[in-house]
């Protein structure tokens, strides 16, 4: 028999799903209004209802294009925002381009090619992908972070933050103390006197100019405007400084802590990144840091995120304790040197036996002041190995080596520890001590205060440095019995730790570590503080393809930033050909980078009127980070064309606003990898924070709930080299060995993507079986918050499924509708509303695999009620009650086919906003039984399912469960082993 002229097919679901695209582009079915402006459709606000913001993480645009791993969270988002259409509410979801970057900048110095025109290039080529996959976007809301309109408020903000200082006593709301001000404000209250700015200093860890050191309040309120105006500027959330930065040669600019791999090397282009001291632009996010840790508790994210964010932000509750030094500079200064040191054990003080400096610590700045020969006693093994003849040279040949070494290599656990005596002591404040003081690599300026007070019997570390350098060891913690020797890390009782003044014997490590804390602060050599693992987040990039600073310099004073006014926003790139950034010799470091931006002249010298007339400005020549339009792109999808403000406050009310009492607000639904988790989440809650303390928007936090996905992963190949090979061309053998181009080849599992050379395109899997049979595929394939593997092979599985679906509508032959208007039986109608009911709960909680699972048992139920004839031709359909509560539920998964049916059964408009179906509690009930769940063959979790849940039904509902989640997380499943509906045994 010929093929059935209405079979759904490859062919009729690319005809379907382009006909619908185009319908909903013309009838702007996705289109959400605003309260107010020109996407407002007249509606008043208490009338638009409930909403719904959902959100997937910025995309880069690639040149590679879209895999089959991409669309993931795509999928899922849409799928949320088709349910959430249904079930009444206005939804607003869009699409937007993270467009500035790297990656295009990079082959443009390859190439020549302008980044603009490589990147427009890849924006249309991922819109059509996006497009052909029916993503229900708002497509006026999209946008590019490169698009001259989002740069002008990207650098609006930038000034938002320039304007602003963090003042720790300011009354908030909801009980929060501290918020963000202009800095206008800061000026008038350092004129008042009624801030302290040498406690707010001291407090943010920010370093005053010399002219202030020994100053009083008094002083600074009885200083001139312009002397208050540039302290001031120490406070400014925006800033610049002479910073050590990450320098990677390779591609010309410096990177984020976060930008930088384990290995010392650039995440993008895996160059080496060496340790340099630039001048710099920052964002004073450590400012931040206890909001950004305790308003972690009020927003539904999950609970690894939160630990991510915690641990890098890193806040520790200790003392910084003051350390004399001798032999440092002439004799007779008046000054006796110190350095500070930071400790959240200041009870082990008593078995500090050295200090440790870092090679960059500004003591160690000008080696001439250190001794010119090697103080008596010296230790051999002291001098590092170097046959020198004193500290100088010593500490001299010990900093260049340093210089050379990233800090991942200085800090690797297990490298061998190497130092030089600097031949300066210090005082140990605690008991008098004399100790030495030492130069080490693995001691690092960017963190605390770049020195430490060493107890090798209480830290790994310290032993170690202490038995390569024969240091003394003293104990003030009682190990237990039996004990071998080296570092004891763990508790006890103090020992060892009396003085004249104070004795710890006895005392347990909490009261040990709050009385000696105490005696410090009694005697004045040290005092309680917070410190926190989070660096100011570098912001300058010595790059072309960024948003320019809003910044001028003048001539005459060229260490001082002017702030362009917002009129004269936004700040256009210049047109150039050379993208090159000009590196210096990374061991040099007189030398400063030539920025592409400062070659062009005629851009970087402009005449401008900022007040005082027209006269000669020089541009900022560097440019921000990647980050910053991610940092705040929500906000743009709000009110996208709003060319007045950053966003209305009614627009924003209504979709980021709290909902509640105590609610933070912000985006519904978040959808992305785990891989930003620190970076761009961290980043974005700082600057969104900033905007809400400076009144620009209602809401806290931008992201109320976030929702990481797991990765596709497929097999990749590597040859007899180690070298990835094409997949697509790979062999299987009969013999179950793999060949490629004839050579026998590795199989492994790993994330798809281009470097792994695995990659499947969307546009294959659109051509072999449509749009709806791969979002089926994908959302059928596992929990969304797991990697699961990918297997073209398995594709077939999720078009048969639709291919059912269709045939309980359409006659194949006929092309004929063919539902049955007779009542439902009512084992049908059971069949229904648990479908339904068990639909509508997985839809709640992502879990989308089950409930396709449970439209899968739908579908054969229905075939079975609907007798079917040979080649597809319908005996007697399947009711119409039952088809039509079927093909809405369906379509948030297919909803091209969904559409097609729902006209075919006779409706008109779309089927998108049409009311989600909603069970009949009489037809719910059923019987149920208890089943077991068991891990490694332990009971570990217990569920009520139905007596008559299928094994691959009971599978899914178990391995969807949050409990079982959190048991597997880390962890890979091996088998699963089901005896429904009774026991369910995973092997991992």
């Amino acid at each position: 028999m010929s093929e059935a002229p209405y079979r759904y097919t490859a062919a009729m679901a690319d005809e379907i799903e382009k006909d619908w695209q185009q319908r909903w582009a013309e009838d702007g079915t996705f289109d959400a209004p605003n309260p107010t402006g020109p996407l407002a459709d007249g509606t008043p606000t208490a009338e638009l209802g409930e909403k719904a913001f959902i959100m997937d993480m910025f995309p880069y645009p690639s040149g590679s294009g879209l895999h089959v791993g991409h669309p993931l969270g795509y999928i899922a988002t849409d799928v949320m925002a088709r349910h959430q259409r249904m079930l009444g509410r206005n939804v607003l979801y869009t699409m937007g381009y993270d467009a500035f970057g790297l990656p295009a900048e990079q082959y443009a110095v390859q190439t020549g090619t302008h980044p603009r025109t490589t990147t427009e290039a890849n924006i249309a080529n991922m819109r059509r992908q996006l497009h052909r996959l029916g993503l229900s976007h708002d497509p006026r809301r999209s946008f590019a972070t490169t698009d001259p309109e989002f740069v002008r408020w990207t650098q609006w903000i930038f000034l938002r933050l320039f304007d602003s200082w963090y003042d720790p006593e300011a009354p908030n709301v909801d009980g929060i103390v501290g918020r963000g001000r202009p800095i206008a404000e800061l000026r008038e209250e350092l004129r008042a006197g009624t801030v302290d700015p040498f406690a707010l200093a001291d407090r943010q860890g920010i370093t005053l100019p010399e002219q202030w050191r020994g100053r009083t309040v008094a002083d600074v309120a009885a200083s001139s405007d312009v002397e208050i105006a540039r302290l001031a500027e120490s406070f400014r959330l925006a800033y610049i400084s002479e910073t050590p930065v990450n320098w990677s040669p390779g591609l010309g600019t410096v990177l984020a802590n976060e930008e930088v791999t384990n290995e010392g090397r650039s995440e993008v282009g895996n160059f080496p990144v060496f340790t340099r001291t630039l001048r710099q632009w920052n964002m004073r996010i450590t400012a931040y840091a206890d909001r950004l840790l305790e308003d972690l508790d009020r927003v539904d994210w999950p609970e690894s995120v939160r630990s991510m964010q915690r641990n890098w932000i890193g806040r520790s509750h200790g003392a910084q304790v003051t350390f004399p030094v001798e032999g440092l500079g002439a004799e007779g200064t008046p000054e006796v040197p110190t350095f500070d040191v930071f400790t959240t054990r200041a009870d082990t003080l008593f078995g500090a036996t050295f200090a440790v400096l870092a090679p960059e610590h500004e003591l160690l700045a000008d080696v001439q002041a250190l001794p010119a020969v090697w103080p008596e006693g010296t230790e051999q093994a002291w001098k590092g190995g170097l046959a020198v003849a004193s500290p100088r040279e010593a500490v001299a040949a010990y900093q260049a080596r340093a210089a050379a070494q990233d800090d991942a290599d200085r800090t690797a656990e297990g490298r061998e520890k190497t130092g030089v005596f600097t031949g300066l002591y210090a005082l140990n404040p605690m008991d008098g001590r004399r100790i030495p003081v030492f130069t080490a690599d693995y001691v690092l300026t960017g963190y605390g205060t770049g020195a430490i007070m060493a107890v090798p019997a209480e830290d790994e570390r310290d032993h170690a440095f202490a038995e390569a350098f024969d240091l003394p060891v003293i104990r003030t913690v009682r190990p237990p019995e039996g004990f071998e020797g080296g570092a004891w890390t763990g508790d006890g009782e103090k020992i060892n730790s009396a003085s004249a003044g104070l004795d710890l014997n006895g005392l347990d490590k909490e009261e040990a570590k709050r009385r000696a804390t105490a005696y410090a602060e009694e005697q004045g050599f040290g005092r309680a503080r917070t410190t926190y693992r989070l660096r100011d987040w570098l912001f300058s990039r010595q790059r072309y393809w960024g948003e320019p600073f809003p910044i001028v310099y003048d001539p005459a004073d060229p260490e001082t930033p002017i702030a362009l006014p917002a009129s004269m926003l936004p700040v256009d790139l210049p047109e150039i050909t050379d993208f090159s950034p000009k590196t210096f010799d990374p061991m040099d470091a007189e030398t400063e980078p030539q920025t592409p931006l400062s070659r062009a002249e005629d851009w970087v010298e402009v005449e401008l009127d900022l007040g005082d007339g027209p006269r000669t400005y020089h541009r900022e020549t560097n440019v921000m980070p990647q980050w910053a339009g991610s940092s705040w792109y929500p906000l743009r999808y709000v009110d996208p064309t709003n060319d007045e403000r950053l966003v209305d406050p009614e627009n924003e009310a209504y979709w980021m606003g709290p909902r509640r009492e105590g609610d933070v607000g912000g985006v519904d639904l978040y959808v992305g990898g785990v891989e930003h988790a620190v970076l761009h989440l961290l980043y974005s809650r700082f600057w969104h924070k900033v905007l809400f303390d400076r009144g620009d928007v209602s809401s806290q936090e931008p992201f109320h709930r976030l929702f990481n996905q797991g990765y596709i992963q497929a097999f990749a190949y590597t040859d007899s080299r180690g070298v990835y090979v094409p997949a697509a061309e790979v062999v299987e053998e009969a013999d179950g060995t793999f060949t490629y181009h004839g050579e026998s080849v590795r199989q492994e599992y790993g994330k798809m993507g281009k470097s792994l050379k695995n990659s499947v395109s969307p546009d294959e899997m659109y051509e072999e079986y449509g749009a709806d049979t791969l979002r089926v595929y994908e959302m059928s394939m596992g929990p969304l918050d797991l990697s699961r593997p990918w297997d073209t092979r398995a594709v077939v599985g999720s078009q048969r499924f639709l291919q059912r679906l269709w045939r309980l509508v359409v006659d194949e032959q006929t092309g004929e509708v063919v539902v049955s208007d007779a009542e439902a039986d009512v084992p049908t109608r059971q069949a229904v509303h648990r479908t339904i009911e068990g639909v509508t709960r997985d839809m709640g909680q992502m879990g989308f695999n089950t409930a396709i699972a449970k439209l899968i048992e739908l579908v054969n139920h229905l075939t079975k009620a609907g007798a079917q004839g040979t080649g597809g031709a319908v005996v007697s359909g399947a009711p119409r009650e039952a088809v039509e509560p079927l093909v809405l539920m369906v379509s948030p998964f297919a909803p091209h086919l969904a559409e097609e049916l729902w006209t075919r059964l006779g409706h008109e408009g779309s089927i998108s906003r049409v009311a989600y179906p909603v069970a009949d509690p009489r037809y719910v009930v059923a019987e149920t039984v208890t089943c077991v769940v068991q891990v490694k063959g332990k009971v570990k979790h217990r569920l009520e399912v139905a007596t008559d849940v299928t094994d691959a039904d009971l599978e899914a509902l178990v391995l969807g469960e949050e409990k079982v989640r959190q048991l597997l997380e880390g962890q890979t499943v091996r088998k699963v082993i089901v005896r429904a509906p009774k026991l369910v045994n995973i092997v991992v």
